[in-house]
């Protein structure tokens, strides 16, 4: 039940939109997977990587949805969901439940972000069937039982508890906030203590029924499986949810630009975050973006943002920045972490450099070594069947397309000088916004 706002990056808690990474991170021998689209009797369709190396099969899984869902009032709904299906389903307590995946090395986890409600498993290949049917058992039987909600309950806001005086957490929540209101991106995925206290079996049983569907589903599998056999395993672990979602509709947004908020917090260093309005996942200019947040904080030893606060001043550890592709908007977002006393002074540096890169465009060198990196570090992403499967589920997700693998390099290859410069104008030439968290004295 981790909280994608929250989960950290290297080299900082940047990561807001799961699936932009995920999309942008495939390996380069795209020739050498071979990705099969696969669809059961049923209608369920996976996307498939057969290897038997280790016999092992992954799946990876997703609703699309995620804790934009959560009711008005009831924030949080969609993280407790993650946190509770695997606490008992069907005939088997939550006990029970755990001591099944235990006893057969059956690793299976739920999480919720923004925008999908995600599902993990991984397992020998002899215990594909029991884990098959527990996956399913949780899917389409859960118990919710009162001790377990009331447990996970707990953890979740003690958690919720001790992050209001974290200032990591503090400027993340008021980051999003910021950029987006009301809405529910402006929403922390975790939810309130209020608004998690308030929640019932009932809350969590009525998200799961709208949002858990056959038809907002996508699912990756890699490993020691076939395609014939995994046709079956898809009706077995799917075909008992409803086939439609019942989605509420949430209205695109645009993030807020040129705001600023300072948060008081007796602590010696103080934290920055700086962001504005990007660009979604499908505008014709988010690669060129992504090359331009490479060179301004991507890249992390070799980024703007990088060379000029640490290298130059040694004003921070550690600095980036990061995309953020939502399906209902886009954003940007720059982190540092730096004394009280030079807090101002690190604002500044953050906002000059976005301002020369949105006003110059990159250098030639820049940009040559951008697509250097980010063409030959590919293949870097490519070494366990779990990453791959998220590979391919974020794939999907963004809806790029089974061939996408192949494109991917000859994407970025392709990006000029004045494609990176009108990309950074449009997403850093506005005012940003500023977040701090710190002593007052900054």
């Amino acid at each position: 039940m981790r909280n994608l706002l929250s989960r950290p990056a290297a080299p900082l808690a940047l990561l807001i939109g799961a699936t932009m990474s995920l999309a942008l991170a495939m390996p380069s021998p795209a020739k050498a997977i071979d990705i099969q689209e696969v669809t059961s009797p049923g209608g369920i369709t996976a996307w498939l990587v057969e290897d038997y190396t280790v016999p092992i099969v992954t799946v990876q899984f997703a609703f699309r949805g995620g804790s934009a869902q959560d009711p008005d009032g009831k924030e949080g709904t969609g993280n407790l969901l993650s946190g509770l299906l695997d606490e008992g389903a069907g005939d088997l307590d939550s006990k029970t439940f755990q001591t099944r995946l235990e006893n057969r090395n059956i690793k299976l986890s739920f999480d919720i972000g923004r925008d999908a409600f995600y599902g993990s498993l991984k397992t020998l290949a002899d215990n594909r069937e029991e884990a098959f049917d527990l996956t399913r058992m949780a899917l389409s039987e859960p118990r919710f039982d009162d001790e377990p909600v009331s447990r996970i309950k707990a953890q979740i806001i003690s958690k919720l508890r001790s992050e209001e005086t974290d200032p990591e957490d503090l400027a993340r929540k008021a980051w999003s906030h910021e950029l987006f209101g009301e809405h529910p991106y402006g929403h922390d995925s975790e939810g309130t203590p209020e608004t998690v206290e308030k929640l019932t079996a009932e809350d969590l049983r009525g998200f799961a029924a709208k949002n858990l569907a056959r038809d907002n589903l996508v699912v990756a599998v890699v490993g020691a499986i076939d395609a014939e056999t995994l046709k079956g395993d898809l009706d077995k672990l799917f075909s008992g949810l409803p086939e439609k979602p019942e989605l509420r509709p949430i209205p695109d947004v645009v993030a807020t630009n040129g705001k600023s908020e300072h948060i008081d917090l007796p602590v010696p260093q103080t934290v920055i975050r700086i962001g504005g309005a990007g660009l979604k996942r499908d505008d014709p200019d988010f690669i060129p973006a992504y090359v331009a947040d490479h060179i301004l904080g991507g890249g992390t030893f070799s980024s703007r943002l990088y060379r000029e606060i640490r290298e130059k001043r040694g004003l921070a550890y550690s600095v980036g920045s990061s995309l953020v592709p939502l399906d209902h908007s886009g954003a940007w977002v720059a982190a540092a972490a730096t004394r009280s006393d030079a807090a101002k002074e690190a604002v500044d540096l953050m906002l000059a450099e976005v301002k020369g890169l949105a006003e110059k465009g990159p250098t030639t060198k820049e940009l040559d070594e951008a697509k250097s990196y980010l063409t030959g570090n590919y293949a870097l992403r490519f070494d366990s069947s779990a990453k791959i499967a998220k590979q391919l589920l974020g794939i999907q997700l963004d809806r790029l397309g089974i061939d996408y693998v192949d494109k991917r390099n000859d994407l970025i290859r392709s990006v000029s000088e004045d494609d990176v410069k009108r990309a950074a104008t449009r997403v850093y030439g506005a005012p940003a916004s500023v977040v701090t968290v710190g002593s007052s004295s900054s």
